[in-house]
């Protein structure tokens, strides 16, 4: 039987730089944590399955800054200690279990197979791996098995920034860093937070260009969007809120105002299929494609993953991701109940844990089916699927997900009329033939710029708009600069970037860690500053400048003159 439809996990893998700048809370261990619990065994269930045969194929997202930092041998040699320190804690919860006698045998053996994973993970990171993970992602994408995918360099919410500029550069990085890590150019790209610009009349009756122009000018052909860009109406799942995930605190903290809510008209678009990107001007009588591609999140899909309420993460008998033990940080509870507070959790059990992967993997295999049959019944046309996450859901907030991801596309390389796809590889074979306007939306709450503009973020935006004019004023000033003052301006460029970085505003927002994303982003911007200050001196001071390369030592091929100014 020929296949019917397409499917592919799109999976969004991301988190902010924070080499060398702290580890427990918050900082690198933020990285080694995602490296433990997602990335590795991410590799090994892929491996795996390519070793066993099973052919499968995802889109893989990856930030130029988590890359780079995931390539850094500081960040590698501390996961080894990371990793150590782990196995060292499962060994002290055993010893604490053992001497509390039989009351907590079932907790030893919890920590003596946290003691056995730990172990296993550090054995594929060194020897399987060979402490090479973006490597071993690069062989897998060039064995046509996974798309990766770039971002803009630093994860900056792209809309919000005040210049033209500022977008180009953070475009031009992702895909330097790209051709650099990956050996080759990029063809699609995650826009950070699925935050979209289209083009618009400024102030001046001047036409601004919309974010599709400068990823054709890029060569990025594809990027894609949250599902109610697509189809109209309210925002529909993460934009919707009651997520699980980083998401999921923001309506804890905050009441969003509704009149915030994007809202679009419905329209007869869907996510099953692509479209041009228009890049006209809303309102006018015609749309003129701009020869990039976008892509709807499918929310059925989606949900049984993101949903808090009744996605499959919440299942009683998964571990529970917010109860630690004080001797190790280590959790040995299951989710019990969804109205279960803390201390009335029970103990996990694995094995009911693995039942339940079964099941929810071969639920998730049928919708997917039962979707694109049904899309191709009704409309006789060849649909795709993409299920877009955040790669950090699967093994970090929802501790089973990495095996049932891997699950599903078991079964799904099994149905014969479902094609695992690549989402370029889609658009490649089945190119649209219809041209959409995309309105201005995020993937953040309500849909619209709230999660990074409001009254406890706008300041941060002050700063980094005054940054964005300075920085086009020194690309306009040095067309011929020194040696060491291209290192310099290189540097301004650098430290720039690292404030532009969505996380910041997002931490804020989410109250996750307020104060330290506060601390991190006015890090950078004295950088900044004082960087300016000693370039306008006249007397650079290459000590100063190299201390802060080696705390901000990331994208080598940055040239400030990226900066420079578009209108």
């Amino acid at each position: 039987m020929p296949p019917l439809g397409a499917f592919t996990f799109v999976l969004h893998t991301h988190l902010p730089y924070v080499r060398l700048a702290g580890r427990w809370p918050h900082g690198e261990e933020w990285i080694h944590e995602a490296a433990v619990e997602t990335y590795i065994p991410l590799l090994q269930t892929l491996y795996d399955l390519k070793e066993q045969g099973v052919y499968f194929r995802l889109t893989l997202g990856m930030t130029p800054v988590l890359a780079e930092q995931l390539a850094s041998p500081d960040v590698l040699d501390h996961l080894d200690q990371y990793i150590d320190d782990k196995i060292a804690a499962a060994i002290k919860d055993q010893n604490y279990f053992e001497a509390a006698g039989s009351a907590d045998a079932w907790l030893l053996e919890l920590a003596r197979q946290y003691q056995r994973d730990f172990e296993t993970i550090k054995q594929a990171f060194r020897q399987r791996f060979n402490r090479d993970i973006i490597g071993s992602f690069r062989r897998l994408q060039e064995e046509d098995l996974i798309e990766i995918i770039t971002s803009a360099g630093t994860h900056a919410y792209l809309p919000l920034l005040s210049r033209d500029s500022s977008i180009v550069a953070q475009l031009k990085t992702g895909v330097q860093t790209y051709e650099r890590l990956f050996g080759r150019k990029p063809k699609a790209i995650w826009l950070p937070e699925c935050a979209y610009r289209p083009a618009y009349l400024a102030d001046d009756d001047q036409r601004r260009a919309g974010l599709e122009t400068f990823l054709a000018e890029q060569g990025l052909k594809l990027f894609f969007s949250e599902t109610h860009t697509i189809t109209g109406g309210q925002p529909v799942g993460v934009a919707a809120g009651d997520v699980i995930g980083p998401y999921g605190y923001i309506k804890r903290r905050y009441l969003v105002p509704a009149s915030t809510t994007l809202q679009i008209p419905k329209r007869p678009a869907t996510t099953f299929q692509p479209y041009n990107v228009s890049e006209t001007v809303a309102g006018a009588d015609a749309n003129q494609s701009s020869g990039v591609t976008v892509i709807g999140r499918n929310n059925q899909t989606g949900m049984q993953v993101w949903s808090s309420e009744w996605g499959y993460p919440g299942d009683v008998d998964y571990r529970e991701f917010h109860k630690k033990a004080g001797t190790s940080g280590l959790r040995y509870w299951r989710v019990t109940g969804h109205k279960t507070d803390l201390g009335s959790k029970d103990y996990y059990h694995p094995e009911w844990a693995a039942y339940k992967i079964d099941q929810h993997a071969e639920h998730f295999a049928h919708m997917v089916g039962d979707l694109l049959r049904d899309y191709h019944k009704q409309t006789g046309e060849y649909g795709v699927i993409a299920s877009n996450y955040d790669t950090e859901l699967f093994g970090h907030w929802w501790y089973e997900g990495v095996r049932w991801l891997g699950q599903v596309l078991r079964h799904l390389a099994s149905i014969p009329d479902i094609e695992l796809t690549t989402a370029s590889d889609f658009v490649k074979k089945h190119p649209p033939t219809e041209t959409l306007h995309i309105p201005e939306s995020s993937w953040g709450s309500n849909g619209n710029h709230f999660t990074w503009d409001n009254v406890e973020t706008h300041w941060m935006w002050e700063s980094i708009h005054d940054a964005e004019l300075k920085m086009e004023g020194l690309a306009a000033r040095f067309t011929e600069p020194s040696d060491e003052q291209r290192h310099l301006l290189n540097q301004i460029a650098r430290e720039l970037m690292l404030m532009q970085s969505s996380d910041w505003p997002f931490l804020v927002t989410t109250g996750q860690a307020k104060e330290y994303a506060i601390q991190r982003f006015t890090q950078h911007f004295e950088r900044f500053n004082k960087l300016i200050e000693i370039l306008d001196s006249g007397v650079p001071d290459s000590t100063l400048v190299e201390r802060y390369y080696e705390l901000d030592k990331l994208f080598p091929e940055l040239d400030y003159r990226w900066f420079a100014a578009r209108i």
